[in-house]
């Protein structure tokens, strides 16, 4: 996202510190996890006005500029690795980059790619987890030997492993790979956006909650019961007192007096 706004402020000649009083990138994305454990990465990236959704993008904030810049800016992304054996590791984006502008339902017009389809398409990768892609684990491991007993592909295993063992590097700590080796390393949410792309999870929460008190029935009458406790004494009354006499086989108090007279 550094580099796309980057590259939209180089084509549109604006200064970098300037773009976002002229149009805001927004998007969301999911996480899709591939057989061999790598990550697809499926983003809906949008160009909005200066305040948001509601407003219009300037008129040189064009589908084909976005679509073009993502491209740009995906080439571009770099982010130094660890060095591992000698040879020191980069992560980029890989050569399977598809980028198609989406059409809103309502202008169709002959185009396949509609908003519609595109919610279908994200919801899909959403509810896929890396359990049910890689054959892979869904809870943590306490120890690696744990994993002897669990049934995953050996593919996925190799890659338990590596994580596990990447997790005891002092430079890697950070990334908390021994927590996350269930999940190949990615401690990453399958879900992220922009907070202007849309409602906020606070406000579908509170929408949620404001929906079950209007259709939750009220509660029945109840019956309150008022007690008090107060103290009265230790020991037994006199009646109690010679009725554990009786059924502990012990003398009463008349049979102690009869004995004694």
């Amino acid at each position: 996202m550094l580099h796309l706004r980057r590259t939209i402020a180089a084509v549109a000649g604006v200064p970098q510190r300037l773009l976002s009083k002229v149009v805001r990138v927004s998007y969301a994305k999911v996480a899709e996890y591939q057989q061999r454990g790598l990550i697809h990465f499926h983003a809906v990236i949008r160009l909005d006005g200066p305040a948001g959704p509601y407003t219009p993008p300037p008129a040189w904030a064009t589908p084909d500029l976005l679509a073009d810049a993502i491209r740009v800016a995906a080439t571009r992304a770099h982010i130094d690795g660890p060095e591992v054996n000698g040879r020191a590791r980069a992560f980029v984006f890989g050569e399977q980059i598809d980028t198609r502008i989406i059409r809103s339902s309502a202008f169709q017009g002959g185009t396949t790619i509609t908003e519609g389809k595109v919610a279908g398409y994200v919801a899909k990768y959403a509810t896929k987890g890396t359990e049910a892609a890689t054959g892979t684990l869904d809870h943590r491991l306490k120890k690696i030997t744990d994993l002897w007993f669990e049934s995953v592909t050996e593919h996925a295993a190799r890659m338990i492993r590596t994580a596990w063992a990447l997790g005891t590097r002092d430079d890697l700590k950070h990334l908390n790979l021994r927590k996350w080796a269930h999940m190949l390393g990615f401690r990453g949410h399958f879900s992220t956006k922009t907070r202007a792309y849309s409602s906020t999870l606070g406000a579908l929460r509170a929408a949620r909650a404001a929906w079950h008190r209007r259709h939750t029935p009220p509660p029945s009458p109840t019956t309150l019961v008022l007690a008090h406790w107060a103290y009265d004494g230790t020991g037994l009354t006199p009646d109690l007192e010679r009725l554990t006499a009786l059924i502990g086989g012990g003398p009463t108090g008349e049979q102690e007096v009869a004995t004694r007279a």
